[in-house]
Parts: C-alpha cells; sequence; structure tokens
C-alpha cells in the first residue's frame, strides 16, 4: 500500500488519522493489535519516532492501550467512542457550511439523499 503524505500536516497526525480512519470502518476491531512501530516505520520510510508520536496520541485519546511487552492494541468502545466525536465534530464543522451551500444552491435535500443511496447500491 503506498501513502501519499500531506505537506500540510505533520505526518504523525497523517497516520493517527489513518489509524482512526481503520477502526471507523472496521478494518482494525476491539481487541486487535496495530501493526508495531518498526514496522510501521519500515514500510512507510519514516522515523520510528513519528510513528510512536502518532500511536501515543491514540493512546493518550485511550483508543489504544499499550500492553508491556506484547503491543498496542485497540481498547474496547474505541469505536463508538470515535462514532460519537466524528458525528459531533461533523455537525458543529461541517454540516453547517454544506448545509449553507446546499441551499444556496436551492438543492432538495431529499433528492440528493435519493440519488446518493441509488449510486451507493
Amino acid at each position: 500500500m503506498t501513502i501519499t503524505w500531506n505537506d500540510n500536516v505533520p505526518i504523525y497526525r497523517q497516520l493517527r488519522d489513518r489509524v482512526v480512519a481503520m477502526i471507523l470502518d472496521g478494518a482494525l476491531n476491539e481487541g486487535d493489535p496495530l501493526p508495531s512501530v518498526r514496522q510501521v516505520a519500515a514500510d512507510y520510510q519514516i522515523n520510528p519516532l513519528t510513528v510512536s508520536k502518532a500511536y501515543q496520541e491514540l493512546v493518550d485519546e485511550q483508543l489504544v492501550e499499550k500492553r508491556r511487552g506484547l503491543g498496542m492494541y485497540v481498547t474496547e468502545g474505541a469505536r463508538e467512542t470515535l462514532l460519537k466525536s466524528e458525528r459531533e465534530r461533523f455537525l458543529r464543522e461541517e454540516w453547517p457550511a454544506l448545509y449553507a451551500r446546499i441551499k444556496r444552491m436551492d438543492l432538495d435535500l431529499g433528492k440528493l439523499i435519493s440519488q446518493a443511496e441509488k449510486k451507493s447500491r
């Protein structure tokens, strides 16, 4: 897998966000181990300290736990915690601008939803 890093966001933050997305998408489930710091650093050719910093943020957010001598594991309830915070952030930060744009363009929200549902089938 190839990752394209965004120069505007620190790599550790992008890595943290990638792990969060994997938890939300179900690619990582509660109790699953995260790849080792060394493995991730080698796979993506980044400094192990960068990976450690990303993992530490996940620990600080209580999404991941350290198990001495075993590695890092997704905590119980991590997905639900993330869903709650992501929903709140979306409604607070993204939805108002999106809703205003829909209104400006005089789009029907019901039609947009039904079109999106048809395309996702």
